[in-house]
């Protein structure tokens, strides 16, 4: 009986071990159906006609800079207005709001690149050329857009604009 009790037993804690992991890759590596992926992503017209109605005096000092910095460096896969393009994801999406994607995480991104894991757009590769106050300038911008998108209510005070 003590063979039998035994391989019930472990066939018990695989089982839950194993019902563990899934929900650890469902939750972690998942789709969350309110993201896009690459085949589901396309133009966003409607945001990209509001967003082109944010003028330049609308932004701070900060982000026009930024707004100079990330049509140089991120807008040939993010888009003139961060809206994505078939080459990169839309930084004006609730994915990258401050609460999912800190400022810290958009440092990092830049310095060292990233992989990718919400999106199938590939790897960033690192952007060489920003020194850290170009990056915080680039920071200021998206956040603008985010803020005047409705992504979020207000600028976070640890962004340094």
């Amino acid at each position: 009986m003590s063979a039998l009790r035994s391989r019930t037993l472990r066939f018990f804690a695989l089982a839950a071990l194993l019902i563990c992991g899934a929900l650890v890759i469902a939750a972690c590596g998942g789709s969350d159906g309110d993201y896009q992926t690459a085949e589901t992503h396309d133009t966003h017209e409607a945001d990209d006609a509001a967003l082109a109605d944010l003028t330049t005096g609308e932004l701070s000092e900060a982000a026009l800079a930024g707004q100079k910095l990330f049509s140089a460096n991120c807008s040939a896969c993010h888009g003139a207005t961060a809206n994505g393009t078939n080459q990169g994801p839309p930084l004006v999406h609730q994915i990258y709001e401050p609460g999912h994607h800190s400022n810290a995480s958009f440092v990092i991104a830049v310095a060292r690149g990233v992989r990718a894991h919400h999106w199938d757009f590939g790897n960033m590769p690192p952007v060489p050329d920003l020194e850290i106050d170009e990056i915080h300038q680039v920071i200021c911008y998206v956040r603008e857009l985010q803020l005047s998108s409705g992504i979020i209510d207000e600028i976070p005070t640890s962004t340094p604009c």
